[in-house]
């Protein structure tokens, strides 16, 4: 089998001897919504279980097997660049948990990681160890969890859940082996003189975010409804069946997902309730993991909030970043004891500040927020007779960058963990020594061979949109190869959803196109975060076209700007930032030579139209609710990607799926495929069938799959295949 196209025998042999689109049977069904008849000639394709459908697909992988042929060695050529440039053989930077130092490592040869701690030295140990000499374990090392192990034998798997108790005996894992985000959680002794036992707990079709209370009597974890929707917490009973576990909150608004946590402070168990635009939160002290879970602040529809535990001079405080009349967020305090009486502010609202969160240590709190398109950390200690609470923003030297916190378990710790990271730098791991102001350089990405920062260039370009918006682009390139003015090969990246920002990150895989004089450029459209809430609230519902346009207007800059020309351009883009690159694909297709979507959401209006597919009621927030509303229908109709395809000269299109992916279901870019094929459209469509939302598992065979999307986006942007 081939396990990047997952082809069987007889697909592969059509792969050699046809080079013509599989035919895509039409099947006609209607479907009628406040008056408006819709004939859908390719909805039979996701019965996923039909015979027909699976052939379908393997004819497809066929066929773009067949032609992406002659990009076999090019394709081969980035994965062995991606390959010698990745350290194989590497160890995460330890993060101290109770008498532990947490960590993974990774083997040369070895698709996955292997979970591992060391003991800590003493209580004041807050030094991470390294690694010394030859040696290819830290002293005293326990294996937890050899991901390569769990995955043998299996086509897909993945992660979830992974707790250790807090006298540090078991270990809770939680791993899916299909790619539909389904996970099984088991227990394993970590006692030394049980080490590896396997308990009889074992807990099918769980959602991701199971965890052990304090005690290390019971746990928690999530369950899920018919639409996949996490909405009830069950409480387990460590040594008892699963039958008897108790369930402890339900959530009946079909808007809602839930999932449960625990402070870091370890005195609260926390439920979070939360639909796109609304919160409800509930508090369980610990010390009583059988009691009643109590409501912070009850639900206000549009109003999220989130909550941090805190001690300030002996007093339990609940620190709550909130929506309550504040559009950009705004930090109050109010007493744990009575969380619904007076509200100490300490941070007010700013309208060029967006407030993300804050984390609560013993001696200090860290807040993050974004300013100016870029995220930003700050630091305050928790005030006493010596210091106050003066908050103090971390300092960065690149024009574009991307920091935030990182791992940070223990409310004891006297620094902060912070990962940073941008177009050139590598992702680096520092400790922030409150007490001090001190930066501790813990480890920066290796990047094997001889890469050089100073050749690449990073900057930010500003498009005006038509309503006189300013678009912010961002991009890298190497200065030796490219110069600005001369139009040069350009991948252009977007999303524009949720108000997820796309910030300034290195990547490995990246440098081959850089290396090959391609820019990179990411669009940072509306109906993203990264100018603040309403830059979200700007670009979703019946603002949603504002996403696209934006997108159009960044292209438009980029080559009068002289960055690029429509023969030079790939758009890119997956998940809602696929559904971009099917809209934009329809409205201004003479300005890209190719268009990259990946697991791509290009039928939004069938989708979001039945409420008994995963995630679709929950969505309702985000794209409005076209079942009840007709001017939402007729609006999401109007930029429906597969309902707008059109007798036009479109670029080459490749879409990229997964079988198993339950956010975004493998029907819409099949169907997406079909109709622009009807209209003479060079699509090809690529099917993961072991696979879900995020691709293929496994480090090499991700990183395959990186090199065939690569592959394709260098030969449709035309730059050099060969690179230096």
């Amino acid at each position: 089998m081939d396990t990047a196209l997952g082809m069987r025998p007889e697909a592969a042999r059509y792969a050699e001897t046809v080079l013509t689109p599989p035919v895509t049977p039409k099947q006609p069904t209607e479907r009628t919504h406040h008056g408006d008849t819709v004939v859908d000639d390719y909805e039979w394709l996701r019965a996923k279980e039909d015979p027909a459908v699976l052939a379908h697909l393997h004819e497809e992988n066929a066929y773009t097997k067949a032609r992406t042929e002659k990009l076999g060695l090019l394709q081969e050529q980035i994965f062995e660049e991606i390959k010698n440039r990745t350290q194989e053989t590497d160890l995460s930077v330890p993060r101290r948990e109770g008498d532990w130092w947490y960590y993974t490592r990774t083997v040369e040869g070895s698709q996955y990681g292997i979970h591992c701690r060391a003991p800590i030295s003493g209580p004041d140990d807050w030094t991470p160890p390294v690694l010394e000499g030859d040696a290819s374990v830290l002293p005293g090392e326990q294996v937890l969890l050899d991901d390569n192990a769990e995955a043998d034998g299996q086509d897909f798997y993945s992660l979830g859940s992974f707790d250790v108790s807090t006298d540090g005996s078991t270990l809770l894992y939680a791993t899916d082996l299909e790619g539909d985000e389904r996970y099984t959680i088991r227990l394993r002794s970590l006692a030394p003189d049980a080490a590896g036992d396997e308990f009889a707990d074992v807990i099918p079709n769980t959602s991701s975010g199971a965890l052990f209370d304090p005690s290390g009597r019971y746990l928690f974890y999530a369950t899920v409804d018919d639409a996949w929707r996490p909405d009830t917490i069950w409480r387990h009973e460590i040594g008892t069946p699963q039958s008897a576990d108790v369930s402890v909150f339900h959530e009946p608004d079909e808007r809602f997902w839930i999932g449960v946590g625990l402070t870091r402070s370890r005195q609260y168990l926390v439920i979070e309730a939360g639909s796109n635009v609304t919160t409800e939160i509930h508090l369980l002290p610990a010390s009583d993991p059988t009691g009643e879970f109590s409501v912070v602040w009850p639900r206000v529809d549009g109003v999220e909030y989130d909550v941090e535990h805190a001690i300030v001079n002996g007093h339990d405080r609940l620190l709550i970043v909130h929506n309550d009349g504040a559009v950009n967020f705004e930090l109050v305090s109010v007493a744990a004891s009575d969380p619904q009486g007076d509200r100490r502010m300490l941070l007010p609202h700013d309208p060029a500040v967006r407030l993300e969160s804050v984390d609560a240590f013993r001696d200090f709190v860290s807040v993050e927020y974004r300013r100016d398109g870029l995220p930003r950390v700050a630091v305050a200690r928790i005030p006493d007779a010596t210091h106050d609470d003066a908050l103090h923003e971390l300092g960065w030297d690149e024009p574009l960058f991307a920091v935030g916190t990182g791992s940070n378990p223990e409310w004891t710790q006297p620094t902060l963990r912070l990962g940073y990271t941008s177009f050139v730098t590598p992702s680096t791991v520092y400790d922030y020594v409150v007490a001090t102001g001190e930066r501790r350089l813990l480890k920066q990405q290796p990047v094997l061979g001889h890469y050089d920062a100073s050749l690449f260039e990073q900057r930010r370009e500003w498009a005006t949109a038509a309503d006189g918006t300013r678009i912010p682009i961002s991009l890298v390139y190497r200065r030796d190869l490219v110069t600005p003015g001369e139009p040069a090969p350009t991948l252009l990246y977007g999303y524009g959803s949720y108000e997820h920002s796309i910030d300034p990150g290195f990547g490995i895989p990246r440098l081959s196109l850089l290396d090959r004089g391609m820019i990179f450029a990411v669009a940072h459209v509306r109906g993203g975060g990264e100018m603040g809430r309403l830059w979200y609230e700007h670009g979703k519902k019946l603002h949603k076209r504002n996403t696209f346009t934006d997108f159009v207007d960044a292209t438009k800059h980029l080559i009068e700007a002289g960055y690029t020309t429509p023969s030079k351009l790939v758009a890119q883009g997956g998940s809602a930032g696929g559904l971009l690159m099917g809209a934009v694909a329809n409205l201004a297709p003479k300005y890209f030579s190719g268009i990259l979507a990946e697991v791509p959401f290009v039928d939004p209006l069938t989708s979001i139209l039945d409420p008994s597919l995963p995630l679709t009621v929950i969505e309702w927030d985000e794209w409005g609710n076209p079942l009840d509303d007709e001017e939402v229908y007729h609006y999401m109709k109007s930029y429906s990607p597969v309902e707008n395809v059109h007798e036009v000269h479109y670029p080459r299109i490749l879409a990229v799926t997964s079988l198993n992916d339950t956010r975004v279901l493998y029907v819409e870019p099949a169907k997406w495929v079909a109709r622009l094929r009807e209209v003479g459209a060079d699509a090809l469509l690529k099917i993961e069938m072991a696979a879900g939302h995020g691709g293929v598992s496994g480090r090499y065979s991700a990183w395959r799959e990186r090199a065939f999307a690569y592959a394709w986006v260098i030969d449709a942007a035309g730059a050099h295949p060969s690179g230096e």
